[in-house]
């Protein structure tokens, strides 16, 4: 199972070059210390400094959590840009980024109050993750199972499946079958550098110290 704080590949490190000054950069922007981003999103200082020197690399429910933080998008995270806000996205022009584990395409527009991303779970990947944090999450699952646990309450999504959920609900994704599973996913932004409510991985889930 890979963990959230786990050593990046070389493939991983080069599939996302621009990161970590954009981690420090927003940050600054958000006015926020080093001590109190971390804070909000369930880190240590000291792991979110590896990640805006380069020496760890983020998990996309990271990339999620820190997106909210500093109100911006994790496209504007990735350093991308869409010029004009195009409402068409080709599926030629979706490259995929790893993080974590996992893969995703954007499949909307940077800058928007909503994100749409199409991702890839691997099986075993950020399963054990319980997320936190305000906003709307929606998904589809295309193709594969997923485990959903919404609180208390977990289901087995198969191909055509959706939810529809507050994401201040703790829930947790996870892939049921060894090929991992596709999903659509759409979820709300809030623009804004005060949304500290959001909550990345515990420490203890982590093993970092606070």
């Amino acid at each position: 199972m890979n963990s959230p704080e786990s050593e990046p590949s070389a493939e991983h490190v080069e599939a996302l070059p621009v990161v970590a000054p954009q981690l420090r950069a927003l940050r600054r922007r958000a006015a926020l210390t080093l001590e109190a981003a971390a804070r909000a999103a369930g880190l240590s200082p000291g792991h979110l400094s590896r990640l805006e020197t380069g020496q760890r690399q983020p998990s996309l429910p990271m990339l999620l959590a820190l997106a909210r933080i500093y109100g911006t998008t994790v496209s504007e995270l990735l350093g991308e840009r869409v010029a004009d806000r195009d409402a068409v996205v080709r599926a030629a022009e979706m490259e995929p980024t790893r993080a974590g584990g996992w893969t995703y395409w954007q499949a909307g527009a940077s800058g928007r109050g909503m994100q749409a991303l199409r991702v890839h779970v691997p099986y075993g990947s950020q399963g054990d993750i319980v997320r936190v944090h305000p906003g709307e999450e929606w998904l589809h699952v295309l193709r594969g199972r997923l485990r959903l646990r919404l609180g208390d309450t977990t289901d087995l999504l198969g191909p055509g499946d959706s939810a529809h959920f507050d994401s201040l609900t703790p829930h947790r994704i996870a892939a049921q079958d060894a090929d991992g599973v596709e999903l659509l996913f759409v979820h709300t932004l809030l623009q804004s550098p005060t949304a500290t409510l959001c909550l990345g991985p515990t420490p203890s889930e982590t093993g970092e110290t606070p």
